[in-house]
């Protein structure tokens, strides 16, 4: 239990330190990623107000056969709904997660649609 109790508190220290250097505005918003074992979620936030602008999750998409391939088209996505909401720049948000993979890939497809990262 002290172990499970131990990691839990290494994650919220990382994610505490990655959240204490970016914030989102209205024009330029925090592009935050979770990722869990199964699905990934993106959101545009606008930390002034404390308002979600724009979510995706993995669900939404249909194509892709790995998970890798799935967040990179959930980053595609989130910046389809950005430019719909005229939003170009964003601050990128891994969280408490390293910057590869499958997080990694979201802000690839994100850029690869036109958002600036």
């Amino acid at each position: 239990m002290n172990k499970v109790r131990n990691n839990n508190a290494r994650v919220e220290r990382r994610h505490k330190r990655v959240r204490a250097k970016i914030t989102g505005t209205e024009l330029k918003p925090r592009l935050s990623v979770y990722r869990s074992l199964d699905h990934i979620y993106a959101q545009l936030i606008n930390d002034t107000t404390g308002v979600t602008l724009a979510s995706v999750q993995d669900t939404e998409i249909k194509t892709g056969k790995t998970k890798t391939e799935k967040a990179f088209e959930v980053g595609k996505l989130l910046a389809e709904k950005a430019k719909a909401k005229k939003i170009s720049t964003a601050v990128f948000d891994r969280g408490s997660f390293r910057y590869h993979g499958r997080v990694k890939a979201v802000a690839e497809g994100a850029r690869e649609n036109g958002l600036t990262i």
